[in-house]
Parts: structure tokens; C-alpha cells; sequence
């Protein structure tokens, strides 16, 4: 509990970290009341189209906050420091102050994971009164197991940027990609077009777990359990290369 404590307070210590939960909370908030005032426009013109997704939309936009916490947990670990600090990296100072590298590991996922539900449970705050105060009546009703499916999307997802982030060690590479994965085109959308197996990607699966789509391809259960199943591998991938890595490398 002491690992996870210096890493929650290394964490909350980087100027990224307040990005990161300006898009998880403020993000969601902005983007379903932008959603609900569109929906309200169609309700009155009598077509109700994506009520039932009011919300959660904005819920699948704010993941992006959390895959900058999970990245943002690792490489900041080895960002090069100051001249005043002899150009050193934090990983260093971390594995000599805790004995164990797989202990390292699991208290900075356990941080990761800790903040990703917070951000998750304030995003939904801000969101069903913003969703009721536009909407009114026409509001729909926020169902806790689909609220329930949202927060395990972003746990997992900010598990599997943390993931990459150790094997890759530089931020770059897994902030591009998953970012766009999740904000323009998903890739895993595109391949379901061509091949089934898709659906068994992480970020398709995930999105099962809370949004209720017409193409929807598992159950919110089957979907969280696809989606973990990447995680625990990634994860244990991770644990691996981490262990057997030459910290000057």
C-alpha cells in the first residue's frame, strides 16, 4: 500500500495528469450536452434515433482521458530529468526504493486504476444532470449496469495504454495510436466490416459493454470478459519485459 501511495502522489505530481482528467470529466460532460441538445432538436421534429445513447456517447469519448493517465504512468518514468538532476530518469530511483520490479508494476496499474475510477464516477456526475437539465422528460434513464459497463471500459482501457507503454517505454507510440483508435476512426469497426474476429478486439469488445448498438456482437458480460482476458494478457506480457529489462537500455 506504501508503493501505491508514491505512485498515486508521483502521479498527481505531473502537469499531464490535470489534461488528463480535464478530458475525463469536462470531456463527457461537453460532448453529451452537445449530444442532448441535437437529440432534443430531433424529438420535436419526431425522430428519436439515439436516445437510448444520450450520455454514453460522451462516456466513449472521455476514455481518451484515461489512456493519457495509463501512458502518462509509465513514460514519465523515463522522461529524462534536468541538468540539475543529472539527466536521470525516474525509474531508477523507483526500483531502488521498492525491492520488488513486479510490485513496482502492480502499484503503478493499481494507481492507474484507482484515478480511472474516480474520473469515471465524476464524468457520470457531471453528466446525468447535464443530460436531464436539456432533456427533461425526454432524458433517458441511466441504467447502473450500463454505468457499471462504462466504468470497466475505462479501467481496461487505461490498463491496456499502460500496458503498451511499458513495452514501448516512450509515450508516443501508444498515445497516437490509441488515441485515434478512439477519437476519429476505430480501426477494430473497420476490420468487423471484413472479418468477425474483430469483435473479439479490445475496443470493440468494450464498447458492448455499455452502448446498447444495433450491431452489437457480445453481451455486456461476454464483452467485459474479452476485453479482460486482452488486459490480463498485456498485462502479464508486460510483467515479463519489464522483469527482464536492462533499466539503462
Amino acid at each position: 500500500m506504501r508503493a501505491v501511495h508514491a505512485e498515486l502522489s508521483k502521479l498527481f505530481s505531473l502537469p499531464g495528469i490535470w489534461l488528463a482528467c480535464l478530458i475525463g470529466v469536462l470531456g463527457p460532460a461537453a460532448f453529451a450536452a452537445l449530444d442532448c441538445i441535437a437529440q432534443k432538436e430531433d424529438i420535436l421534429a419526431g425522430i428519436t434515433t439515439r436516445l437510448p445513447e444520450v450520455g454514453f456517447l460522451g462516456l466513449g469519448f472521455g476514455v481518451q482521458g484515461v489512456i493519457l493517465l495509463g501512458v502518462l504512468a509509465v513514460s514519465s518514468e523515463y522522461a529524462a530529468e534536468s541538468s540539475e538532476a543529472g539527466h536521470g530518469q525516474q525509474i531508477i530511483t523507483s526500483l531502488m526504493a521498492v525491492s520488488s520490479r513486479l510490485q513496482v508494476l502492480l502499484a503503478k496499474a493499481a494507481a492507474v486504476s484507482l484515478i480511472t475510477l474516480l474520473l469515471c464516477i465524476m464524468a457520470i456526475a457531471a453528466i446525468v444532470p447535464v443530460t436531464r437539465l436539456i432533456l427533461g422528460e425526454f432524458a433517458p434513464a441511466m441504467e447502473w449496469t450500463r454505468l457499471a459497463g462504462a466504468m470497466g471500459y475505462w479501467m481496461f482501457t487505461a490498463l491496456i495504454a499502460f500496458s503498451f507503454t511499458v513495452l514501448t517505454k516512450n509515450g508516443m507510440i501508444p498515445l497516437t495510436v490509441l488515441m485515434i483508435n478512439s477519437s476519429l476512426v476505430s480501426f477494430s469497426v473497420l476490420l468487423a466490416k471484413v472479418t468477425k474476429l474483430a469483435y473479439y478486439l479490445p475496443d470493440r469488445a468494450g464498447i458492448d459493454m455499455f452502448m446498447s448498438m444495433s450491431d452489437a456482437f457480445h453481451t455486456p458480460l461476454a464483452g467485459g470478459l474479452v476485453m479482460l482476458a486482452w488486459v490480463a494478457v498485456l498485462l502479464a506480457i508486460a510483467a515479463i519485459v519489464f522483469h527482464r529489462r536492462d533499466v539503462g537500455a
